[in-house]
């Protein structure tokens, strides 16, 4: 049973290291949970979210469901494309991934509207301090779960399957480029369904890189020196 978990999941006889995986595992899981966790600050701030989640919350509002309900729906179909074409890049956080950020940001969105006064979203400065407080959170915690090598979402899976799709029509076609034409389709179908995107999106499309590169160097570090 074990061995056919493994082979689903894309390990080859003797690649499964226990500790790693575990250690792996519980990066992933807090980073996740803190992309869920600063994700409702973002939400109820109204400067906008991440492209993947602009059109997720805009196609939910049009339908009438709840965030994590539909983009677990979502995820499940990419996760269909990603099992088809590279199941390596599935893994632990993938699960968590497209399991729990969606409803990480519905619980904490209704828990913040229960016990914080309604003016603290909507009054400056307490508005923009708040944004520029999660966003810069959200991203950290976004590229903790990215550097933790414990599977891509979903989402970010196919971006890398059509990044290498396209490197096999053409070999100087460069990741982020694909990765700029996926976010861009998602926030046109976002727009589609009755978004209207914001400074988040821009900021952070811009800061995700860089934060991943910098939060990997910092982990690496960390792991060679303990």
């Amino acid at each position: 049973m074990k061995n056919k978990l493994m082979n689903f999941l894309g390990y080859e006889e003797g690649e499964f290291d226990k500790q790693i995986f575990i250690k792996n595992g519980i990066l992933s899981f807090i980073g996740i949970f803190g992309m869920g966790f600063f994700l409702s600050f973002l939400i109820l701030a109204d400067y906008g979210t991440d492209p993947y989640t602009f059109m997720n919350r805009s196609i939910a509002a049009k339908l009438g469901m709840s965030l994590g309900n539909w983009q677990l729906i979502i995820n499940v179909l990419f996760l269909a494309i990603v099992l088809i074409f590279n199941r390596r890049l599935i893994g632990l956080g993938t699960v968590f991934n497209m399991v729990l950020i969606g409803y990480y940001a519905d619980f904490f969105t209704w828990l913040w509207k229960k016990i914080l006064p309604a003016e603290t979203f909507s009054i400056q400065p307490a508005r923009a301090i708040i944004f520029a407080v999660a966003i810069c959170l959200f991203v950290i915690s976004a590229a903790v779960y990215m550097n933790a090598d414990s599977g891509l979402s979903p989402y970010d899976g196919s971006c890398k399957i059509a990044a290498d799709g396209a490197k096999k029509i053409n070999s100087k076609i460069p990741f982020f480029i694909v990765r700029i034409l996926c976010d861009t389709l998602v926030i046109l179908t976002g727009m589609a369904a009755g978004g209207h995107p914001t400074l988040g999106i821009i900021i952070i499309a811009v800061a995700l890189g860089p934060t991943i590169t910098m939060v990997g160097k910092f982990m690496k570090h960390i792991s060679n020196n303990s």
